[in-house]
């Protein structure tokens, strides 16, 4: 059983290509015709490269002459590409606290903008410490302001909510 698994993952090459009849389809292109795959694979062998099963939905199977190596080096390098070229959305936070000075505020702001910039969603998180949970009114308005110094870059994905000893808004870069 554990032979059969076993050869299920490895690619459909050379001796593992097991139809009666195969269309093969030279290196450069071109049709060579339906034909046997031990014919097909004895003409692989002379040109010293592997035949590759390209479609086993088409009747009949279609195969390919190729360096197999060269090919599989070439996908994962194409894989790799694509990979590079993803971005993925991150959540970065801002913490803050009310009674934020005028500078500070600005550097949060700008901390945000280039988050926003690079396409990352912004958490703006204000923190209470002790009685200053009363003003929660202020941290409110903090965060409105913050919203709004930030409208060309964000839109208010969501609205300022408290959850616990923060107040917390969040958002999202403008498309």
């Amino acid at each position: 059983m554990a032979l059969i698994k076993q050869n299920r993952d490895l690619p459909t090459i050379n001796e593992r290509i097991r139809f009666p009849k195969i269309r093969v389809i030279d290196t450069d292109g071109g049709q060579l015709g339906i034909m046997v795959p031990r014919d097909a694979l004895r003409m692989a062998e002379e040109k010293e490269l592997d035949l590759v099963l390209v479609s086993d939905k088409a009747d009949p199977p279609v195969c390919r002459i190729m360096d197999y190596g060269k090919f599989k080096f070439e996908q994962e390098k194409k894989a790799r590409e694509a990979r590079k070229k993803q971005h993925t959305s991150d959540v970065k936070e801002v913490k803050m606290r009310y009674k934020i000075e005028d500078h500070d505020y600005h550097v949060r702001v700008n901390q945000a903008e280039r988050f926003l910039k690079s396409g990352d969603k912004v958490k703006a998180t204000i923190m209470f410490r002790g009685r200053e949970i009363q003003h929660s009114d202020l941290a409110e308005s903090l965060l409105m302001r913050m919203a709004t110094d930030l409208q060309e870059f964000a839109e208010v994905q969501q609205a300022p909510k408290r959850e616990g000893r923060n107040m917390m808004m969040m958002l999202s870069p403008k498309k």
